[in-house]
């Protein structure tokens, strides 16, 4: 028999009795959008059923996948970027990497997080579906968000930035913007959101900062703010279409990075709780 004292759990009694669950995420496929800097996602059946058949008639398939860290909707651990040959906290990244896999600072040390997440939907706070190409999000820009939606960050929340770029995720071309560049926070809005405390800042592109028209990944000052001066962690390639259309600023935020040793990134499966 249970006693009383262990048939309420305050945490479970929390949660709502038949939560909504709402992803965050893209999904993985071979051919989708991948940033030219890193390697792109393959996956192939390595076994199909029939390849081999069991004596009671029983068959089994299997899979082989090829990904980089950096790949679909994932995670920055804080060896993804130096600045001057430092990691953040000052980690010398030559030291750090000898040997094949970070010493500090690896992929193993992303924490899994359930916490508040705020939604910023920059594009709905500029009137329109999608921001354009290149456009600079910038803190007045976040401000207008967290008012319209009536909700700011708070120190410990992950803040989510809706630009809208995600509606053309299916078009690998338009998605990765070479020409048009593609919209994200500017530095100044990174350092908006870093004086709030947040733990981790997520965005529905393939860089979450500011790409201007033609230039690239040359040059990359939020990871370089968030990730380095103050240990902020990263996300890239969200979906955030749907929650976007709950109309809900502010839910419970649930995602577990693997546990990869010595690694810079890591595929992700972040997701909202509403009730």
């Amino acid at each position: 028999m249970t006693s009383d004292r262990h048939a309420h759990d305050p945490l479970l009694d929390a949660l709502p009795a038949d939560p909504r669950i709402v992803e965050l995420g893209q999904p993985l496929f071979t051919g989708m959008p991948c940033s030219p800097n890193h390697p792109g996602f393959r996956m192939v059946l390595a076994r199909r059923h029939g390849d081999m058949t069991r004596p009671d008639g029983g068959s089994a398939a299997n899979e082989t996948i090829i990904t980089g860290g950096h790949v679909g909707t994932h995670i920055d651990a804080l060896s993804h970027v130096s600045h001057h040959g430092k990691l953040h906290g000052g980690v010398d990244a030559a030291e750090a990497q000898t040997g094949g896999a970070f010493s500090a600072h690896g992929a193993e040390h992303t924490p899994a997080m359930v916490t508040r997440g705020v939604l910023l939907d920059v594009a709905a706070a500029h009137g329109t579906d999608t921001l354009p190409g290149g456009y600079g999000v910038t803190a007045a820009d976040l401000r207008s968000a967290a008012q319209a939606g009536g909700a700011e960050p708070r120190p410990g929340d992950v803040a989510l930035i809706r630009t809208g770029w995600a509606r053309h995720f299916d078009d690998a071309a338009a998605y990765l913007g070479k020409e048009s560049g593609v919209p994200g926070i500017t530095e100044e809005a990174g350092a908006w959101l870093a004086e709030r405390g947040v733990r981790a800042v997520g965005s529905d592109t393939t860089a979450c900062e500011q790409i201007q028209p033609g230039r690239g990944h040359s040059v990359l000052p939020v990871h370089r703010l968030l990730l380095v001066e103050h240990g902020i962690y990263i996300m890239e390639h969200l979906a955030l279409e749907e929650i976007a259309a709950t109309g809900r600023h502010a839910f419970l935020f649930v995602v577990a990075p693997l546990r990869i040793v010595g690694g810079t990134g890591s595929p992700v499966r972040p997701v909202a709780v509403l009730p």
